[in-house]
């Protein structure tokens, strides 16, 4: 499956236009619906992901779930996530910092043993469009060989921006770097260690917000999180949802764009 993620890249890359390109940065926000309807996103962004071949959702007309994890730092908890989707069989993609690979490198090595995708946050957590395209380069070469010398792969395609700041020209940059821009439909304040509500609350806030075709933003640094991930897997599943991989996702993708042709 990844080898189709990787063709895609280079097409990707071959196909990159090579203008001037639009200076303004931008915070990712998506605009969550009532009862549980596909989220949406400003119009000017989905123009600029369609065009850089960038994600911030699935097929909304399938109740697919796509499970992603953003690793800033390690808090105790990553154990006891893996635990539960190696129990409950769901696929996940763990966003991990320079800082995290460092400092849980086994946590990322069990990630890629047991099937899990693990994509590029960038090794000091900037801002990528305030930064030159040769910086932007080494934040993620540093995370993508830092990976393989972990690991011994070199399947890192996905990268979730930093701070969810972004603009036409770092997602260009990013793309010819080989990377497809992972944004989000889905997320809740879980980040914030400090102000945790718990589980009830946890578990009320995620699936009040779950919706056909999420791309999920969870944060690992959540006790919460850790704790109703089984429930909520066994919620979405009694709701009729599947989880898949986004390598899945980039698949139904590619295989929708052939038969239209």
């Amino acid at each position: 499956m990844r080898a189709w993620v990787a063709v895609l890249s280079v097409i990707m890359l071959v196909a990159s236009p090579t203008s001037v390109f639009g200076e303004e940065v931008y915070d990712w926000n998506f605009k969550p619906m009532p009862d549980n309807e596909p989220s949406d996103t400003e119009k000017t962004y989905k123009v600029l992901l369609d065009k850089y071949g960038g994600l911030f959702i699935g097929n909304s007309k399938k109740k697919t779930l796509y499970l992603t994890f953003d690793n800033g730092y390690e808090n105790g908890y990553t154990e006891k996530i893996l635990d539960v989707l190696k129990e409950k069989d769901v696929p996940a993609t763990f966003f991990v910092t320079g800082h995290y690979l460092n400092s849980a490198p086994d946590l990322v090595k069990r990630m890629a043993t047991e099937g899990h995708i693990v994509g590029n946050h960038s090794w000091h957590h900037p801002s990528l469009p305030e930064k030159s395209k040769e910086t932007i380069k080494k934040e993620l070469d540093a995370v993508k060989n830092k990976y393989k010398e972990l690991t011994g792969k070199e399947d890192m395609y996905y990268l979730r921006p930093p701070q969810g700041k972004f603009n036409e020209r770092s997602l260009a940059v990013t793309q010819d770097l080989g990377y497809i821009n992972v944004f989000w439909s889905f997320a809740y304040m879980d980040w914030d260690t400090s102000n945790q509500l718990g589980e009830k609350a946890a578990f009320h806030s995620i699936m009040k917000r779950i919706h056909p075709g999420a791309i999920m933003l969870l944060h690992s640094v959540s006790k919460d999180n850790a704790n109703v991930l089984g429930k909520v897997i066994d919620e979405c599943r009694k709701q009729g949802y599947t989880f898949k991989s986004l390598d899945e996702l980039i698949y139904e993708d590619w295989m929708e764009a052939e038969d239209a042709i």
